[in-house]
């Protein structure tokens, strides 16, 4: 460990001279240029690391962010965590991973850890039950900005995809291409983000004077596992024969090409799909499955330069509500 007075011996100059500059008080305390570089790059070549718990009691900033997600093993969560972690960098923060899988428990749990780390702001993935921690946070001005979804009346600044519009570009380019019996897989998280893109499917059919049968509709429990998932979307398209499914998740478009398989189907002779959200298999498995790619990075960007705004005091930041437009990546599924 590289101490202050290591560095003085090495510049040849007192411990208290080098703090001034290590602490950007060089100018403040009238030392020259030529010292305060020579005592920073004795610094760099030493490795010389500010302990952060006195920078966070000079500057009352930890310089830490914390970032709460559903799960990081989901390929998109994953890719949002990469991209905020390289975002915040530019800033000067690093960032705290905590992954709730969608427990309330463990969620409430996770808020009051990061808020005892002292962290300087919160990015946010909401699951269901997390609105009274949120609302504690911004009620005492903590810094927060929600990703992926919100929460009606929570007024904390959100970034997300616009999911009705995604789902509705998806359900369009199935109905277009003449499939007419066209399947919703989707979970029963009672969130935004699927409440969205189930009434998005509705609406689009009926723009389409296409009825729908209350059996189109798969609702799937989140926290089942893989195999009973992968057995109930099986069984629905056995008994209702759709020549088209949309998966509201990538993760339920995973295993719906399990069940395909499974039940020796041709994709798309015999059934069309497509998937919102991308995922790297989609691109792999014979022949490409289209899919509604949200804009990740911009997702990630948008979310960090708005809790930097915040933490800076951007009176303008809490108005922010961003929706940004998906794309659909059509491949030979449909």
């Amino acid at each position: 460990m590289v101490l202050l007075k290591d560095i003085a011996k090495k510049a040849g100059v007192s411990t208290s001279t080098v703090s001034f500059v290590l602490n950007g008080k060089d100018k403040e305390m009238r030392i020259s240029t030529g010292m305060a570089k020579k005592i920073k790059e004795v610094a760099l070549q030493e490795g010389y690391q500010p302990n952060q718990v006195a920078v966070s009691l000079r500057t009352g900033k930890s310089k830490i962010i914390g970032l709460l997600v559903d799960t990081i093993s989901g390929s998109f969560f994953a890719s949002l965590a990469l991209i905020i972690e390289r975002e915040a960098e530019i800033f000067g923060y690093k960032v705290i991973y905590c992954s709730t899988g969608n427990e309330i428990k463990k969620g409430k749990e996770l808020i009051r850890i990061l808020h005892q780390s002292q962290v300087d702001g919160y990015i946010i993935i909401p699951t269901e039950g997390m609105e009274n921690g949120i609302k504690e946070l911004l009620s005492e001005k903590k810094p927060v900005v929600l990703m992926d979804s919100y929460f009606t009346g929570t007024p904390a600044p959100y970034v997300l995809v616009n999911n009705f519009s995604g789902t509705a570009s998806g359900i369009s380019h199935l109905i277009k291409k003449g499939y007419k019996k066209i399947g919703f897989v989707c979970n029963d998280l009672q969130l935004v983000q699927m409440h969205d893109r189930k009434r998005a499917y509705i609406d689009t059919l009926a723009a389409n004077n296409i009825r729908l049968k209350k059996q189109w509709i798969v609702e799937t429990k989140y926290k089942s596992p893989k195999e009973e998932v992968i057995k109930h979307i099986t069984s629905f398209i056995q008994s209702v024969k759709p020549d088209a499914i949309m998966f509201a998740a990538n993760y339920l478009g995973v295993y719906g090409l399990e069940s395909i398989r499974n039940l020796n189907l041709t994709i798309p002779d015999n059934i069309a799909v497509v998937c919102f959200d991308d995922h790297e298999l989609f691109n792999l498995y014979p022949p490409g499955i289209t899919s509604i790619r949200q804009p990740v990075e911009d997702i990630a960007k948008t979310a960090v330069h708005i809790l930097m705004d915040e933490i800076n005091g951007h009176k303008k930041v809490k108005q922010q509500q961003v929706q940004l437009e998906a794309r659909m990546i059509e491949r030979n599924s449909t």
